[in-house]
């Protein structure tokens, strides 16, 4: 998979992207930070998904292995913001 990304002027706007740290690989989804209803779809839908309890930050949902990532439901959450909603989303807060 590779990351929703597009250049703006001046700037990187990236969507979502995954990025392995010592002790866990997080996704970073920018989308779940930003939209409250899809941080509220992705909450009530995880467990459906994984045996885990959900470790997330504001827009990063930490997993300690890789076979205990939902790709279903990663599959899923990707369907949910396009590039061009999310470059909307952030020009409109980005003018604030």
């Amino acid at each position: 998979m590779l990351p929703d990304t597009t250049v703006l002027p001046g700037h990187l706007c990236l969507l979502w992207d995954w990025l392995r740290r010592k002790n866990f690989i997080a996704l970073y989804h920018m989308g779940i930070y930003s939209k409250p209803e899809l941080l509220e779809w992705f909450v009530s839908e995880f467990p459906k998904y994984s045996k885990r309890k959900l470790d997330m930050g504001k827009s990063c949902v930490r997993f300690k292995k890789i076979d205990e990532i939902p790709l279903e439901l990663i599959a899923e959450l990707s369907k949910k913001m396009t590039v061009d909603e999310w470059i909307e989303c952030y020009e409109k807060n980005l003018k604030r």
